[in-house]
């Protein structure tokens, strides 16, 4: 196992970040380094725990691995699907898919905004790396909103539609799930896709039975997305 970095390391990097000699700044420093050593850590072993229920692995089997009860693990990584995600380190794109699903699902007549609406929404930003790969397999939004009418078809309008419409379980645990693909990138921010990737995360979302019906699988996807990340890199 890659080991990381010991105390002194640690020491350094935060003294070396702070940029003063003065105690209280070398604090501050120090106290914003280990919340988000520990906010990465947490989303990291969240990002495992979801690949192993994905993989049809129980609870008891997680929390014996992690060495807790299953009631601690499944309250810590199932229930915490269900908060509200931060979009801090989301880039504008991302965010603009994110609020462009809101907009799908008021003209859809939903009163929630599913996976589905995240994946309709991607279109709202042609450039973006997620649209591109999705477009270079011929993916449209012409397909993707015909393979969705057939699963989850559009509603009768409804004053239910004109409140604010929260995200199903599964569309918040893509939402969350995008920060682990990046991390698992070695990324320091959430792009559109990050998104795309997270969908895989979960075959049974509206979402990625679309996407394998149309045969994008993660894989490729996976390789796709890399692909044009290399050329923007150069």
């Amino acid at each position: 196992m890659t080991p990381g970095p010991d105390l002194q390391q640690l020491i350094n990097t935060i003294k070396a970040d702070a940029g003063s000699d003065d105690e209280l700044q070398q604090l501050g420093t120090a106290a914003s380094t280990i919340s988000e050593l520990t906010s990465t850590g947490d989303a990291a072993l969240g990002f495992f725990v979801d690949r192993a229920r994905g993989a049809g692995k129980s609870w008891v089997e997680i929390s014996a691995v992690l060495g807790v009860s299953k009631q601690a693990a499944h309250k810590r990584f199932a229930d915490s699907w269900s908060t509200s995600p931060q979009f801090d380190r989301y880039t504008q794109r991302a965010k603009n898919v994110v609020q462009a699903a809101t907009q799908v699902a008021r003209e859809r007549n939903h009163n929630f905004v599913g996976t589905e609406h995240l994946l309709l929404a991607f279109f709202a930003e042609p450039d973006s790396i997620a649209t591109k790969v999705l477009t270079a397999r011929g993916i449209t939004e012409q397909t993707v909103r015909e393979a969705v009418d057939v699963l989850s078809p559009a509603a009768e309008p409804t004053s239910a539609t004109e409140g604010e419409q929260p995200y199903t379980r599964r569309a918040t645990k893509v939402l969350h799930g995008a920060v682990a693909e990046a991390l698992t990138l070695g990324h320091n921010y959430v792009g559109t896709e990050h998104l795309l990737l997270a969908f895989y995360q979960d075959r049974e979302t509206v979402a990625t039975k679309v996407l394998l019906e149309q045969e994008l699988d993660e894989q490729t996807a996976w390789q796709d997305a890399r692909a044009l990340l290399d050329q923007y890199s150069k």
